[in-house]
């Protein structure tokens, strides 16, 4: 069958990656794909969210199924359009969507279905919200509505982190039309971890958790970012907890959803904080995290189309999945100034020195000039590898980042620590 994966990023190219393993894939096309993409199909020049062309270019090819990988062009309706037209597409529809899409919407779906999740309110002023923070008193949450790649939350500790958040997001509008509506939700503590389920819009079936590790720094600090690093599995999910966690927030949101008419069908990442009282969400995704799929699809040891069709028939029920039981962890190389702005177009050296099978480079924001790979992208690569254990799986990736060289690199050091 033909296969056409949308988008550039990490996610895209571990995606890629692992369906060309499957015998039943004869050709992979991705759009707008990347340099790494391109060494295991055809890259197309389209960009995610160029629907019309995609479509376009599905019909002419008679693509058989389309991975979307960003949440822009599911938040879009990419899959509507899509299975207007009869063509597979794994994806939540744009209604379902709206759980990545709005946070102010996913957050009173939480209440509404009784789903444990921080207090909140919901400003669209720059003087009510400041004086709300005022009054309720630190620490607090600032996250823009919208989508903002990963960067429209903020963790304020200080009266200048309120200051600066609520600054960028009203007064300099770096978030555009994602904040016009401000959430400033209570800070919980506890340990971060992501867990990711299939669901074919009535049953689910759980993938193997993943450590995410989002601040810049090490340590956890500094701001937010798409994602420095993440490890799987992580021994903070017990069988006990993961029943929990099915049972009070994953369940609940399924049946939730198909109950307002918007099914959902395709992968759900629950971001959730373990807390004393319990895992509580601090966050959906409606597509695979990156980097976490960096790490979860390397360990997957059945094949995705079969995944993929069972979503969309509607029998994940029965089906089981099968685990390399090693340890994956990925480290990300990123551009200096990053999360800021960042420059492009910096040479990247020593890729050819990654030869070991079970250590990947995953391209994340790179582009080819002429015989050369250059960055241009915040995060570049991800580094990645299995090992009999956390600790083989950490020495080999961070091995392998220590021969890769561009301007400015910089990565955190203490993933899997």
């Amino acid at each position: 069958m033909k296969v056409l994966v949308i988008g550039g990023g990490g996610r895209e190219h571990v995606l890629a990656w692992k369906l060309t393993q499957s015998p039943r894939v004869k050709k992979l096309y991705a759009a707008p794909g990347n340099p790494g993409i391109a060494r295991l199909g055809e890259c197309l020049p389209i960009g995610a969210e160029e629907i019309d062309r995609l479509l376009k270019v599905a019909v002419q090819e008679g693509i058989d199924w389309t991975i979307v990988g960003p949440e822009a062009p599911l938040c879009a309706g990419i899959v509507d359009r899509f299975a207007a037209k009869g063509l597979k597409v794994f994806g939540p529809t744009q209604m379902a969507a709206q759980l990545e899409g709005s946070k102010v919407f996913s957050k009173e779906f939480m209440v509404t279905h009784q789903i444990p999740t921080a207090d909140f309110q919901v400003f669209t002023d720059i003087r009510s919200a400041r004086n709300y923070t005022q009054e309720k008193g630190l620490p607090l949450v600032i996250k823009a509505d919208g989508l903002a790649a990963g960067k429209g939350v903020f963790v304020c500790h200080e009266e200048t982190e309120v200051a600066e958040a609520l600054d960028q997001i009203f007064t300099k509008k770096v978030f555009g039309a994602a904040g016009e509506r401000v959430l400033i939700e209570d800070c919980l503590e506890g340990v971060e971890t992501s867990f990711l389920v299939f669901s074919d819009g009535d049953n689910v079936l759980p993938l193997e958790p993943a450590k995410d590790h989002k601040p810049i720094f090490d340590g956890n600090r500094g701001p937010n970012t798409g994602g420095m690093g993440t490890y799987s599995p992580t021994p903070t999910i017990t069988p006990e907890l993961q029943d929990k966690i099915l049972s009070k927030i994953v369940l609940p949101t399924i049946h939730g959803m198909k109950l307002g008419g918007a099914p959902f069908r395709g992968l759900l990442y629950v971001g959730l904080m373990l807390t004393d009282r319990g895992p509580f969400v601090l966050e959906y995704n409606v597509r695979f995290g990156d980097p976490e799929a960096q790490v979860i699809l390397p360990r997957l040891k059945t094949d995705l189309i079969d995944v993929l069709e069972a979503t969309e028939q509607g029998t994940l029920g029965s089906l089981s999945l099968e685990w390399d039981p090693r340890s994956c962890l990925c480290v990300v190389l990123a551009s200096p100034g990053y999360p800021g702005s960042y420059p492009k177009g910096l040479p990247i050296a020593g890729l050819e020195t990654v030869t070991d099978p079970t250590v990947f480079a995953f391209h994340a924001g790179t582009k080819q000039e002429g015989n050369q790979i250059v960055t241009s992208g915040g995060r570049v690569l991800g580094i990645t590898a299995l090992g009999e254990d956390l600790k083989a799986a950490h020495d080999k990736a961070y091995a392998a980042v220590a021969k890769i060289h561009f301007d400015g690199a910089h990565c955190r050091k203490d993933i899997g620590l």
